[in-house]
């Protein structure tokens, strides 16, 4: 029994294809992030798992019972949106209670299961607040245990990171995954934040003009990037055409010395690592990452000729620019 399969999942808008023919099988639960650029057809396959976007082709899947049809309030899935949407005339404690009081349950059992949602979120004392006298790291807590007081067996999130400050991005980042582990059922995260999905996914599939470029691990994903777009977005690689091939070869394999053909043209001090860009022939810039004690040692300035070199068994021959679309 999968948790969750997708087949051939596609949606049009008019002759505009959102999403082109998507599979994806989640054999066991996993927190899985959609990664790509804005208009990637990300939201859109979200929202079609969510049941808050018609599905054009294909099915969904979740513990074998095809859900394709099904209106979102009979599906077992919930939707975290990026906006939090939070009733801002309710206090805490209905907000989260909200699809119970739908659902018919009474006052006093509502509120029983919204504390205990409210105490998993660390915000049991903030129940009787209203949404405006919460800081944005509370109201997410909030938006999540609303989303989850349904008990789904997979829960969506949309963007639920990009609101906040980058220090309490990387706090809440922590406790989503936790709270995936602790739960034991499916998140799938959509996110354009590289750093965001490769800190938090068991499993990412990177999304380009409606079609998943690659589906893997995040380690798979930076180690062994399929084609052009995937090596370029992730980040961490230079792309590079080598006779009649292209190759990735990654920042933190290249080697710089002093007196060479290429030029150092900017310096980027970023703590623990210095990012470097290099002039590199026809190939246009390379950039180089380098520890801040091996930069110190090697004492390279803007404006040095510099030597450019590494293994060939670091470069990382792609299958193509990316995007083939069928």
């Amino acid at each position: 029994m999968s948790e969750l399969e997708l087949q051939k999942l596609q949606k049009k808008y008019g002759e505009t294809i959102a999403v082109r023919k998507v599979d994806l099988v989640l054999n066991e639960p996993k927190y899985c992030c959609l990664l790509g650029p804005s208009g990637c057809g990300k939201t859109s396959l979200l929202r079609m798992i969510a049941g808050h976007e018609v599905i054009s082709s294909g099915s969904v899947t979740i513990n074998s019972q095809d859900i394709s049809k099904k209106p979102p309030s009979l599906r077992p899935t919930s939707m975290m949106f990026q906006n939090y949407a939070l009733f801002p005339h309710l206090k805490v404690i209905d907000n989260v209670a909200f699809a119970l009081k739908i659902s018919g349950i009474d006052k006093p059992t509502r509120h029983e299961r919204a504390m205990e949602m409210l105490r998993g979120v660390q915000l049991g004392k903030l129940a009787d607040r209203f949404p405006n006298q919460l800081s944005g790291g509370q109201q997410q807590r909030v938006a999540l245990a609303r989303a989850l007081i349904t008990e789904p067996r997979v829960l969506l999130l949309d963007e639920p990171l990009s609101a906040l400050d980058p220090f309490l991005r990387i706090e809440m980042r922590a406790e989503l995954k936790a709270l995936q582990r602790k739960l034991g059922i499916s998140f799938i995260h959509v996110t354009h934040s590289q750093d965001e999905a490769m800190a938090l996914a068991d499993l990412i599939l990177v999304m380009n003009d409606g079609i998943v470029e690659q589906c893997g691990t995040p380690m798979e994903i930076f180690n062994k990037p399929s084609n052009a777009f995937v090596a370029n977005f992730i980040g961490g690689h230079n792309v590079l055409a080598i006779g009649s091939k292209l190759f990735a070869i990654r920042e933190d394999r290249i080697n710089l010395t002093q007196n060479g053909n290429s030029q150092v043209n900017a310096i980027e001090f970023l703590g623990a690592n210095v990012k470097i860009n290099v002039s590199y022939g026809k190939s246009g810039n390379l950039t180089v990452s380098q520890s801040d004690v091996l930069f110190a040692k090697a004492k390279i300035e803007v404006g040095d000729n510099v030597k450019v070199s590494w293994n060939k068994k670091d470069q990382l021959e792609l299958v193509n620019q990316g995007n083939n679309k069928t």
